[in-house]
């Protein structure tokens, strides 16, 4: 049997995608490549792109054997394209926000990523977890049970299609893309992870579409608590300056400009977030898989300076925090260092000045000089 989406189908598959526990759903048309809308979004992101954004995250700049960026339209690299189901996940867990006060011996982990299942037990009574994974089997389920019913092509994707999530949840009536660039929604705010179906199913030519209204308005605090200016404008984004960029994708050494405004942020960022009005409600997940666990909210620096190989496997195995590599955790953490004003560090960061890690070694370095000209 194949068919196209109708209301009743539309309605079908957000029921579904409730039972596997996401939060909310919806369907966004793929429009032709030569319509206005299409040329429109493709000449924004190549825009984007060209302007140097998207830093060192290649993936993003991936073009087919025609040069075009595969992520500049869906049917780029998927011809039979013809919608996208868009499910969106609450992560908010209990906990504090980056915004509230901290000892200064601890850095920060973005929420997304403080993540363990409640329902096994591992570090800190908790199994890591990491929201691609998680997302992605809720997916599959939704997929199946679409193709029990109906005859279509489909590919799930999180994080890892050819596509731009957050414009298609726009479109898709799931939240409109706030001014921080996240994808806020009414009543859910905007702490949520996206995973997409790509499907051959068209939309009826005359279906309503359901594209969120932006409630934005004249609100600017995401920009203005941005420390690092990464948002130069309402609605952009330049990864190069964004803390979230810096402290997952960089390699390699901190560019020299950025280092204090990274302040203790050891993995990712939720500033933007955590000022924005809409979240002031948002409620808590009842996921068991995005529960926080213990060590990662406000993590000791030294201990994450001085990680050893075997710990950061044994402890991050299964978690999105060995994106940024070993390497990467404690070049960040040496640089919250040097960032905290406590002098009690020094010690330490003279002895990594001379770590086998040049990284690590020339950010001690530096975190020495900042403290001791501080004082």
């Amino acid at each position: 049997m194949t068919g196209e989406w109708t209301a009743e189908l539309e309605h079908w598959i957000g029921e579904r995608a409730v039972e596997v526990g996401f939060d909310a759903a919806g369907i966004a048309p793929v429009t032709a490549p030569e319509s206005q809308e299409s040329m429109l979004d493709a000449e924004r992101f190549a825009a984007w792109v060209a302007a140097g954004r998207a830093g060192e995250m290649e993936y993003l700049k991936r073009r087919d054997d025609r040069g075009v960026l595969l992520r500049s339209g869906v049917q780029v690299a998927m011809p039979w394209a013809r919608s996208v189901i868009v499910c969106a996940l609450n992560y908010n867990a209990g906990g504090p926000h980056s915004i509230e006060g901290a000892a200064n011996d601890a850095g920060w982990i973005a929420r997304y990523a403080w993540s363990g299942n409640t329902a096994a037990t591992g570090f800190d009574d908790l199994i890591p977890t990491d929201y691609h994974d998680e997302l992605l089997q809720r997916l599959r389920r939704v997929e199946s049970a679409l193709k029990q019913r109906l005859a279509c092509e489909t590919r799930c994707y999180v994080d890892t299609g050819p596509l731009v999530e957050r414009t298609a949840a726009a479109k898709a009536g799931v939240g409109w893309i706030g001014k921080n660039t996240c994808v806020i929604n009414q009543g859910l705010g905007s702490w949520l992870l996206l995973g997409v179906i790509v499907t051959s199913l068209p939309v009826q030519a005359n279906a309503a579409l359901n594209e969120a209204e932006d409630r934005c308005g004249s609100c600017t605090r995401c920009i203005d608590a941005c420390p690092t200016d990464a948002l130069v404008a309402p609605y952009q984004l330049d990864s190069n300056r964004c803390i979230s960029y810096l402290t997952i994708e960089k390699r390699g050494e901190m560019p020299d400009d950025m280092r204090k405004g990274i302040g203790r942020h050891v993995f990712g960022c939720d500033i933007c977030q955590d000022v924005c009005p809409w979240n002031r409600k948002a409620p808590a997940t009842g996921a068991a898989e995005f529960q926080p666990r213990a060590n990662l909210v406000n993590p000791a620096l030294a201990w994450l300076a001085e990680i050893s190989t075997e710990e950061f496997r044994e402890k991050f195995r299964g978690s999105a925090i060995r994106r940024t590599k070993r390497s990467g955790l404690r070049r960040n953490a040496v640089i919250a260092m040097g960032n905290s004003g406590n002098r009690r560090f020094v010690a330490l960061l003279q002895k990594l000045s001379s770590d086998e890690d040049p990284v690590v070694a020339e950010s001690a370095r530096w975190a020495v000089e900042k403290l001791c000209v501080e004082e």
